[in-house]
């Protein structure tokens, strides 16, 4: 009585078959995964906090940065000048604390320097408002870096008198670490320079 075996050579046929049909099945799903992960790690590089309409930072909700940078910029620049400049005799140490948190070492000196010409003094000594009304900014791509130029509008009350100044400024925008609450935005002021000021008159009645 004969046993059918079945041809040695059909089998390892289809053992080769089997193997070569699982590696490749492998090799594809890894190569998926590899580009999925790729394609993940690529759009969470391109992705931060939210920003509102009014500039303000809303964490944890993932958006494009470039589609956003101008916004949270200008957002920067305008908390920057806000602090720095609109100051009276009970803020001015807490705004210009916060100030320079958001600006480098150009900022700090000055701040010093202004310390040092007794304008803080005259603020406290005349009760001084110094009140900001606008602040007009432009950005420019610079490549590693944004340069800014801002137009500065704001008002020193002196009991009845009323005084009316406009102050161009310009500077750059770096990126840095984010620290909430001091510098929700990210960025940091730096070679930051006061270009030039002068006083307006009859303000209020052609721009208000």
């Amino acid at each position: 009585m004969k046993i059918p075996y079945k041809n040695i050579y059909n089998v390892l046929n289809l053992n080769r078959f089997i193997v070569y049909t699982v590696v490749i099945c492998a090799m594809s799903c890894s190569a998926f995964s590899v580009w999925m992960a790729f394609t993940m790690h690529q759009k969470s590089l391109n992705s931060a906090f939210a920003i509102s309409t009014k500039g303000s930072v809303i964490p944890l909700k993932l958006v494009e940065v470039k589609e956003n940078f101008e916004v949270e910029a200008l957002a920067h620049l305008e908390l920057f000048h806000q602090d720095f400049y609109g100051i009276d005799a009970s803020n001015y140490k807490r705004n210009l604390e916060k100030a320079l948190w958001l600006g480098d070492r150009s900022v700090s000196e000055l701040y010093k320097q202004k310390k040092s010409e007794g304008i803080y003094n005259r603020l406290l000594q005349y009760s001084l408002i110094q009140k900001v009304l606008s602040i007009d900014s432009e950005l420019e791509d610079q490549g590693d870096y944004f340069s800014f130029r801002s137009v500065v509008v704001f008002e020193i009350r002196r009991g009845e008198v009323t005084d009316t100044y406009q102050l161009t400024t310009s500077g750059n925008l770096l990126h840095v670490d984010r620290n909430f609450p001091h510098n929700p935005h990210g960025l940091l002021v730096t070679d930051f320079f006061e270009n030039a000021l002068r006083k307006l008159e009859n303000y209020e009645d052609t721009e208000r």
